[in-house]
């Protein structure tokens, strides 16, 4: 099936759970129009000026292309800052290489179409905070508490003898 979103129904909503600074926007005509991709996600973004995108980070499972419809906006990566402006398309591949975010620098909105990849599941880690998120369920671990595979597996036998003894 083909759908068409046209540009005079945009319905641009700011995304819910976000805080002071990271005031982002998403155009929901396509959700409205019940386009829910399996593979190719995309959302068309609108970033107000003095804010940012979302924290830095960068997608383990998931490569994104972003191209900027209006405006211009400040972007960091791991090589440093950069203006990206109406026209330039940026890639991100997957991995530490590909960190991300956006600062509204100017004093014009910035809309943005944002295209990403998704397998079912990604793992977004955050190299300022240490955070790792898993999505889609968005459940958030901080990353200095990793544990060796077998943490916590100890005394195994007394575990199934119990269930053995339950059972009788």
């Amino acid at each position: 099936m083909t759908t068409i979103l046209k540009c005079d129904k945009r319905d641009f909503q700011e995304d819910s759970n976000k805080i002071d600074s990271f005031r982002l926007y998403s155009d929901v005509s396509r959700i409205r129009n019940g386009i829910r991709p399996k593979n190719l996600n995309f959302d068309l973004r609108l970033l107000n000026p003095g804010q940012f995108s979302a924290p830095y980070h960068f997608h383990r499972y998931a490569e994104e292309l972003f191209m900027v419809i209006s405006g211009s906006m400040t972007m960091r990566t791991p090589d440093g800052l950069e203006i990206i402006t109406n026209g330039d398309i940026v890639f991100f591949e997957m991995g530490e290489t590909g960190s991300h975010q956006f600062f509204n620098h100017g004093t014009e909105p910035c809309i943005y179409l944002d295209i990403r990849t998704f397998i079912g599941f990604d793992i977004c880690e955050y190299p300022d905070s240490g955070k790792i998120l898993i999505a889609p369920s968005f459940e958030i671990f901080n990353k200095e508490s990793t544990l060796s595979y077998f943490e916590g597996e100890k005394n195994i036998i007394e575990k199934w003898n119990k269930i053995k003894n339950k059972n009788k």
